[in-house]
C-alpha cells in the first residue's frame, strides 16, 4: 500500500472512530507499528491529526475568543439559530448555553411569545433587552471569558434551583462515536449539569464541528434529545448519528 493510501486510512479512522490506534492500523494494513508511528510523525507535522501516546487523535478546531467567532459561518448559524427557535412554545422555560449560534436563536424568537429564559451567559442574557414578554433569569458564578459563561460552585447552585423544558447545549465537536465536547473542564461541567436538569436538550452544530472531539466530553449523543444540523450534508455523513440514538434535524 502507497504512503498516502495509508495516510488517507488513517484519516477515514479518526473521522470514523474519533481515535487512531497504531498497533491496530499496523495489523490492519499489513505494516509495521513503525511505519503507522512515522506517518502519523508526518501528518501531526502537516496539522492533520495529534498524536498521543500509542496512536492518534482528531485535531479539536481551534476556537477564536466569543468576539471573532460572531463573524464565522453567519449565516450557517442564522439558519440553524432559525430552526432551533421553532422548537420554543410559549410558556416554557428555556435554558440558553452561551455562544454565537445561541444568540441566533434569540434573534429568531418571536417578540410577542410570552417564556422564560435562563442563561449563565450574560452576553445571551442582554441579547434578550428588547424582549419584553420575556422573562430572563441570569446564572452567576465565576466568569469563564472565553465563551463569556459562569461557572463554579455558584452556578450549579442556582442550576439545581430550576428545571428548564428545553435547553440549547453549545459545542465545540460533536462525533458519534465520543459524543459531544468541548474545550474546557470547568465549563463541561456545567454544560452538563443544565442537561441533566432539563427536560429536552437540543445542539445545533456548524458543519465543521460533526466528526470532531474536544478534550472535555460533555455528554453521549445519546443523552440529548436532537441534533440540529444545516441543511445539505450528505445523509450517509448522518446516518453514524442517527445509529447513536439521536435524532437529527436538518
Amino acid at each position: 500500500m502507497l504512503g498516502s493510501q495509508r495516510r488517507t486510512h488513517i484519516l477515514e479512522t479518526l473521522r470514523r472512530d474519533g481515535q487512531a490506534l497504531a498497533g491496530a492500523l499496523a495489523r490492519e494494513l499489513d505494516v509495521s507499528e513503525d511505519t503507522i508511528r512515522r506517518d502519523m510523525r508526518d501528518m501531526a507535522a502537516q496539522g492533520l491529526l495529534k498524536r498521543v501516546h500509542g496512536g492518534a487523535l482528531p485535531v479539536a478546531p481551534d476556537l477564536p475568543d466569543l468576539g471573532l467567532r460572531r463573524g464565522v459561518a453567519h449565516a450557517e448559524k442564522a439558519a440553524l439559530g432559525a430552526r432551533a427557535a421553532a422548537l420554543i412554545r410559549p410558556g416554557q422555560m428555556v435554558f440558553l448555553d452561551g455562544g454565537t449560534t445561541t444568540a441566533e436563536i434569540v434573534r429568531h424568537l418571536r417578540r410577542d411569545m410570552a417564556l422564560t429564559v435562563a442563561t449563565h451567559s450574560p452576553t445571551i442574557a442582554a441579547e434578550l433587552e428588547h424582549y419584553p414578554m420575556v422573562e430572563v433569569i441570569l446564572i452567576g458564578g465565576r466568569l469563564y471569558r472565553h465563551s463569556m459563561v459562569s461557572v463554579g460552585a455558584a452556578a450549579i447552585q442556582a442550576i439545581d434551583a430550576i428545571r428548564p423544558d428545553l435547553f440549547f447545549l453549545g459545542v465545540t465537536a460533536a462525533h458519534p462515536r465520543h459524543g459531544l465536547s468541548t474545550g474546557d473542564f470547568e465549563e463541561a461541567a456545567i454544560k452538563r449539569h443544565i442537561l441533566d436538569a432539563s427536560a429536552k436538550t437540543y445542539v445545533a452544530v456548524t458543519e465543521e464541528k460533526l466528526d470532531a472531539v474536544s478534550p472535555c466530553r460533555i455528554a453521549p449523543l445519546d443523552a440529548i434529545t436532537g441534533l440540529i444540523v444545516p441543511a445539505g450534508i450528505a445523509a450517509e455523513r448522518l446516518v453514524a448519528y442517527r445509529e447513536a440514538g439521536v435524532a437529527v434535524m436538518e
